[in-house]
């Protein structure tokens, strides 16, 4: 395995950032270059050194960057001659997890690394565990979770689409050096490759795919008790069906529900401040846990008069004038709603007195 210290060697991934903050992540092969914007990066010059020099771009031939078919359409692009000159400076580094999984090769949409370390922290997805995958696609979560569980727990994946189980292998067998023995990538349906699956015999399930609620019911055979279940959904429709078929099954805990945004910041000398750009929703995450076979789930009572799943819509007027209480949309009393207008009726005739207040006074002036 590699252990991802000391020199570096062929067939490392590597992150090289300019100083602009610009990164470009390659595969080191020996007499092989890397291209960038500002000619090329010869690995040679990077196998067998330690992470934290600095490399410099060599010029690139001419030929190179020139449209060997169609040379005519370069000849307005002046821009293409520069990318030729060499001289420019990269900082050579090791990718940490989060620039792997932004920077590899993906069939499916990733989870971002925000939500990947959320679903690590609320899901305790510790060494040693047994956990349970549904939705492999390019692998991002999948190697998350073999890092989190280690060689002392097992990760099971289901993947349904076999190409997008042979993107995360190799995505996995890319940042490990080799194929992780303590994973077990399976393709098919959830629910027919989980039936064949033990009884309680995983610590933890992860769910990223469109329907989980279709599939609690194996995901429950399979857990352990007291286990977690965090899925990971996009939309609210997704996550409100998801909740409400927990709840409705009865053995498992009321779901807590998240999502988490993402903002930099720039920090030069007194010019502190936000980023512009900012990484907003990408996706909800839901956990619960299983209650023991025989055992009902807890759930918080609401008042009895409170309806949260009458559709407005389908009432008359009259139905929903007098449902207004019921469905949430008033939550102030009569007695408060009544000191408040008197407030507001006591401000806006100052307004009055005030405005007339100064009519008499410019006519006094007149």
């Amino acid at each position: 395995m590699n252990p991802r210290r000391g020199p570096i060697v062929a067939g490392e991934k590597i992150q090289f950032t300019d100083r602009k903050g610009k990164k470009i992540t390659d595969q080191l092969t020996a007499g092989g270059v890397t291209q960038t914007e500002h000619g090329i990066i010869l690995h040679d010059d990077v196998i067998g050194r330690t992470e934290g020099v600095v490399v410099t771009t060599v010029t690139a031939k001419r030929e190179a960057q020139v449209n060997a078919d169609h040379p005519e359409r370069d000849r307005n692009k002046p821009w293409k001659a520069t990318r030729a000159i060499g001289g420019w400076q990269y900082a050579v580094m090791r990718p940490r997890l989060a620039d792997y999984v932004l920077s590899m090769p993906r069939g499916a949409q990733i989870m971002y690394p925000k939500d990947i370390a959320q679903v690590i922290q609320l899901g305790d997805i510790r060494s040693g565990l047994n956990v349970l995958e549904s939705g492999a696609g390019s692998g991002a979560m999948s190697v998350n979770l073999l890092d989190a569980v280690g060689e002392s727990g097992r990760l099971t994946t289901i993947e349904l689409r076999p190409e997008f189980a042979r993107v995360a292998d190799a995505n996995a067998t890319l940042y490990y050096g080799e194929r992780p023995q303590w994973w077990d990538l399976k393709t098919g349906d959830f629910d027919s490759v989980a039936a064949g699956l033990p009884e309680h015999s995983f610590d933890r399930i992860v769910l990223d795919m469109l329907d989980p609620w279709n599939r609690l019911e194996q995901a429950y055979r399979v857990i352990a008790p007291g286990g977690v279940l965090i899925a990971y959904i996009t939309t609210t429709t997704q996550m409100s069906r998801l909740v409400e078929a927990l709840r409705e099954a009865g053995h498992w805990t009321d779901p807590a529900i998240q999502e988490t945004l993402e903002r930099t910041w720039k920090a030069q000398g007194l010019a502190v401040r936000p980023d512009h750009a900012m990484i907003g929703h990408t996706g909800f995450l839901v956990v619960s846990r299983a209650m023991a076979e025989g055992f009902a789930a807890l759930r918080k009572r609401d008042r009895a008069t409170k309806d949260t799943t009458t559709d407005i819509d389908s009432l008359t007027p009259e139905q929903r004038e007098a449902q207004l209480d019921d469905l949430e949309l008033r939550d102030i009393s009569d007695h408060k709603l009544r000191k408040v207008l008197r407030d507001l009726d006591l401000q806006t005739s100052r307004l009055s007195q005030d405005d007339q207040a100064c009519k008499q006074g410019e006519a006094t002036a007149i």
